[in-house]
């Protein structure tokens, strides 16, 4: 483990005013989102689309780092280029996503852990041959009467800590991605209180297995109440909520955070942010990291003229853009 290459590859991904663009989707969610939009599902059309993204003029003013998936890793323009050469061209950092998304967590009705922990060192090396130069592994919990439990949230905890490790040791950054899912009826307090508990499982695993703390990332969802709360919040109730769990929980020596959209409106995620750098000042560096929230107008237009790229990639640039000046205070 090199901690000063660690240290720089966090420090040219949290550089402001950027942040990182998700366009890490499995192929089947990839597939069901073209599938809303009468897109064919094939591997020409996804490869179509995620040039669009990768070859968007000036997106490198804004964005420092594309999580990619495996497929899209391997995949090129039709001019030739990889996909990786001309994102290595613009400055952008290479970033893979690794875990194997969830499975059922055994006697535990409703939760979820997260595969992929077997081969992933071998894996690890070929995406580094490949350039990337940090992952991403994500693990998901549903808030309810009694989850996440405490055996979901330790069992996450210790395959984030295994991924993390054998990340550093290769000098990958590694990416860490709790997500508390925003499905449910919950208030913002229950969101607070599984937030918190998680964050401080998580953190404790990662210390004790030895990960440099420094190196590495946490992408997080915000402290919002569920989509289907009775009661909604403001913008500055969920950037306070949501930096005074950060602050309760997480090392004042990480590499930085980043956020997930998480199902939040386009907007309300940019407002999100905005508010919270309209506070005092932060321990560490925080930006986002969003797939959906900066993707959704592009995708949107290219759907019903793929022909029209310079529409599509003029949107996707004002969303990357506005989120941008979001991570400055200056939306």
């Amino acid at each position: 483990m090199n901690q000063e290459v660690l240290i720089k590859t966090v420090s040219r991904l949290l550089a402001p005013p950027k942040g990182i663009l998700a366009i890490d989707e499995s192929l089947s969610t990839c597939n069901k989102r073209f599938e809303k939009l009468g897109v064919p599902t094939t591997e020409e059309k996804r490869r179509e689309y995620r040039e669009l993204l990768v070859t968007t003029p000036g997106i490198e003013k804004y964005i420092s780092g594309y999580i990619l998936f495996d497929e899209t890793m391997r995949q090129s323009a039709l001019d030739g280029r990889s996909f990786i050469s001309i994102l290595k061209s613009k400055g952008i950092e290479v970033g893979i996503k690794v875990d194997g998304g969830t499975t059922d967590f055994p006697l535990h009705l409703g939760e979820k852990v997260t595969k992929g922990i077997e081969g992933l060192a071998d894996r690890l090396k070929e995406y580094k041959k490949l350039g990337a130069t940090f992952a991403k592994w994500r693990a998901i919990y549903t808030v309810g009467e009694n989850t996440p439990s405490h055996d979901c949230m330790k069992e996450n905890a210790i395959l984030f800590a295994q991924y993390a490790l054998a990340c550093q040791r290769l000098d990958i950054v590694p990416i860490v991605e709790p997500e508390v899912l925003i499905d449910g009826d919950h208030d913002m307090e229950k969101c607070y209180k599984v937030t918190l508990d998680n964050l401080q499982i998580v953190f404790s695993e990662l210390k004790e297995a030895g990960v440099f703390i420094p190196g590495i990332i946490l992408k997080t969802s915000m402290v919002i109440p569920g989509k289907d709360a009775k009661v909604s919040a403001s913008n500055i109730e969920i950037a306070r909520n949501t930096v005074k769990c950060l602050k309760e929980k997480v090392p004042k020596d990480i590499g930085g955070i980043v956020f997930l959209s998480g199902g939040q409106d386009d907007e309300e995620a940019t407002k999100n942010l905005n508010a919270m750098h309209q506070m005092d000042s932060l321990p560490w560096p925080l930006t986002f990291s969003y797939g959906r929230a900066i993707q959704n107008g592009a995708l949107e237009s290219w759907a019903k003229d793929s022909s029209d790229v310079a529409c599509a990639q003029e949107l996707l640039l004002k969303a990357a853009k506005d989120n941008s000046l979001a991570s400055v205070g200056q939306y």
